[in-house]
């Protein structure tokens, strides 16, 4: 919530250090206007909807031209991205824009990007990373309007479908429940992800149609077999998933769908949700979460550098997780698995205090791999990683303790705050880096990789995520000053 002032400043006092001293010095700083501020959202969201869409829909990075588009690769100018922080990411800040400054233009903008997701929904009722509107492009799939061809795999993988779902039911909101092809395909979309949840709660990576709900009811157990050598699974999309976040995904697309629609299926689908990871969580002598588990609730193999282990970021998901369900319910038994995860995984820092991706069955050594040309071998060695992939990761343990804390005690951690004056600060920092065309550049500061193209240092791009923050802020702070 945001903590208003008096009166906007026209100056404020900064700490600088000189010498190994400080002083206090005057530093000029005036906050922008509303006024100023709604004239800059405008101009961005302006170049952003007239020049860099495409179809209505955006990818990740373009370069300064706008010449040449990337995903998860290069795009032609047919391919959207699904994935965020692509359409969905960018459709959403225009939805907030809208809010703040009842301005149309951002719910026709908006609009623009729902029909673009609406092209490339797929006969399944989900998304998957990208849309082609090229009928004979690379990555065109089979889709709803009839317009496509070949897969018709729905995924939740890196928030897909669920970012997707969560911007048309916002838009749909958006439209009074009006706009009857955006209601349309929120219903399609929503009664697949049900269909798609297993009957202990679990879901799927993906689906081409609705999973087979007669599996067994199982706590997580750890394989007797050498899980190294034994147990891969070629269709691991279909097993029980909790990769790239997608329990904490899910959950909140259940939860915003229970609140935009007041649907009953949803609050049971997420208590649903909440009991499978309770059955997912490990044995006591290492109470974590997998990435993966077979139907019989063992940890599996997917791709060949993830193997079957306790990880450390889908472990701090679930908790997460968890937690956010106990909030939605009130259901004391989603708590209770939360304190000896957290004691599990703080005893399993690495010296430098974060978390390993991987921590080896039984022993909980760290696990990594090293790779040689498209061979994968396992190490417990870290000094030679592969680059594509997160092998170490950051501990939210401290937080996530907070969190359990509170709610233990039956009332909400301390939400976070911005005053008026560090969110007028970052405003108008926003409203100055915008230039004249209405574009935020930005410079690539450590050598990158995009698909084919290495950015580097120096480099010039634009980023969607920087436009939607960027926007979301500025509506944020438009909002403040009413």
């Amino acid at each position: 919530m945001i903590r208003p002032l008096a009166k906007l400043l026209t100056a404020a006092m900064v700490l600088v250090l000189v010498a190994g001293s400080a002083r206090l010095e005057a530093a000029e700083f005036e906050p922008p206007t509303r006024a100023e501020s709604a004239a800059a959202m405008r101009r961005a969201a302006e170049f952003y909807r007239g020049q860099v869409a495409r179809h209505g829909g955006y990818v990740y990075f373009y370069t300064v031209d706008l010449q040449r588009r990337f995903g998860e690769g290069e795009a032609t100018a047919d391919q959207i991205w699904v994935q965020p922080p692509g359409t969905p990411t960018v459709g959403m800040a225009y939805l907030e824009a809208h809010q703040a400054t009842s301005d149309p233009f951002y719910l026709e903008a908006a609009t623009d990007t729902a029909e673009a997701l609406l092209y490339g929904q797929l006969e399944s009722g989900g998304w998957t990373d990208s849309i082609d509107f090229n009928p004979q492009g690379e990555r065109v799939a089979r889709y709803r309007n009839g317009k496509g061809r070949g897969r018709n795999y729905s995924t939740l993988d890196d928030d897909k479908s669920q970012a997707a779902i969560r911007f048309l039911m916002r838009a749909d909101r958006a439209h009074g429940f009006n706009h009857e092809r955006i209601r349309e395909a929120v219903k399609v979309a929503l009664d697949a992800l049900l269909a798609a949840q297993f009957q202990n709660g679990a879901f799927p990576q993906g689906w081409d149609g609705p999973v087979e709900r007669n599996k067994p009811l199982l706590q997580a157990s750890i394989p007797e077999y050498d899980w190294r050598t034994e147990g891969r699974i070629n269709n691991y999309w279909d097993m029980y998933t909790l990769n790239d976040g997608l329990a904490g995904t899910v959950a909140k697309t259940l939860i915003e769908a229970h609140r935009i629609y007041d649907d009953p299926r949803y609050r049971q689908a997420l208590a649903r949700l909440g009991d499978f990871l309770i059955l997912a969580q490990l044995p006591d002598q290492q109470p974590g979460w997998a990435q993966q588990y077979n139907y019989e609730m063992q940890p599996i193999w997917a791709r060949k550098f993830e193997p079957a282990a306790v990880v450390g970021s889908e472990s701090q998901d679930a908790i997460a997780t968890l937690l956010l369900i106990h909030k939605e319910t009130g259901d004391a038994k989603y708590l209770e698995p939360v304190p000896r995860a957290i004691d599990y995984l703080r005893r399993s820092l690495l010296p430098d205090g974060r978390l390993a991706r991987y921590y080896e069955l039984k022993t909980n050594r760290p696990l990594y791999m090293q790779r040689r040309g498209d061979v994968y071998t396992l190490t417990y060695d870290d000094s030679q990683l592969p680059g594509h992939y997160s092998w170490k990761g950051a501990s939210r343990l401290d937080s996530l303790q907070a969190r359990y804390e509170a709610a233990k005690q039956g009332h909400s951690s301390a939400a976070e705050s911005r005053d008026q004056e560090e969110l007028a600060r970052r405003a108008r920092a926003v409203v100055d880096r915008l230039d004249a065309q209405g574009r935020w550049i930005s410079t690539f500061e450590s050598e990158r990789l995009v698909g084919d193209q290495r950015f580097r240092p120096g480099d010039k791009y634009i980023s969607s995520a920087e436009f939607a923050d960027n926007l979301e802020l500025l509506a944020e702070y438009v909002k403040s000053l009413e």
